[in-house]
């Protein structure tokens, strides 16, 4: 019988509060070295906060903020009188982000520590920034919430891994395995934005790192519900 590939074995069902919580874990363990494992994705990181088009004085939310790398690039962006809201459900990943923030001195810095499905916010921002929040990605749920967070026509950025095509799909269970050491739901690797590319106009994607990541942007879509 011939193996059916990886990338081709459909993923069960499964509850957000069980996918959190396996997530959870994984961060707990991955916390303390995290920074030191993200050099070789620092350039995508800075390509997909530039996709967000951010201007000075503008809000701006990153899902699933993590340490908060992506912190200085968006600070850089929206300046002191712009406002970067940051959201993770994991309290190690955050105590790191927020020892980040109080270093930095940045007062227009609020990290909040929730899932993205109970996310809420003082005011809507102007773009989204999902760097590698495939869990969130995959959450119908969370993706409404989002959506209800963000003014008419924000931009949308989002970085993060998928399943290579072609002659380097072979590769593809370590590819899974690769996602299974950071989220609870690993799997669904072929087309990871297919839940959110339907809430957005204008949606294009770039594939990066061989096609073992992708970089994608559009703007929310005229018309969603706040």
């Amino acid at each position: 019988m011939t193996p059916t590939p990886v990338n081709s074995v459909p993923t069960p069902p499964r509850s957000d509060d069980s996918i959190r919580a396996r997530s959870i874990a994984k961060y707990r363990k991955r916390a303390a070295g995290y920074d030191a494992s993200c050099g070789p994705t620092q350039g995508i990181r800075e390509r997909a906060v530039a996709a967000l088009g951010l201007q000075p004085g503008q809000r701006v939310l990153d899902v699933g903020c993590g340490t908060g790398l992506s912190l200085p690039l968006l600070q850089a962006a929206v300046g002191a009188d712009g406002a970067i809201y940051g959201c993770d459900q994991s309290p190690e990943m955050l105590a790191i982000a927020e020892r980040r923030r109080i270093e930095s001195g940045w007062g227009n810095v609020m990290l909040i520590q929730c899932a993205a499905q109970e996310l809420s916010l003082p005011e809507p921002v102007d773009a989204l920034l999902f760097h590698y929040a495939h869990d969130v990605l995959r959450s119908p749920v969370a993706l409404a919430r989002l959506m209800a967070c963000a003014r008419p026509r924000a931009m949308v950025a989002i970085a993060g891994i998928k399943y290579f095509s072609g002659w380097l799909a072979p590769l593809n269970p370590w590819v899974y395995l690769k996602n299974h050491g950071y989220n609870g739901s690993p799997g669904e690797l072929t087309t990871p934005w297919d839940r959110i590319a339907p809430l957005l106009d204008d949606w294009a994607m770039t594939p990066t790192q061989l096609g073992m990541g992708y970089i994608g942007h559009g703007r929310v879509a005229a018309g969603m519900p706040a």
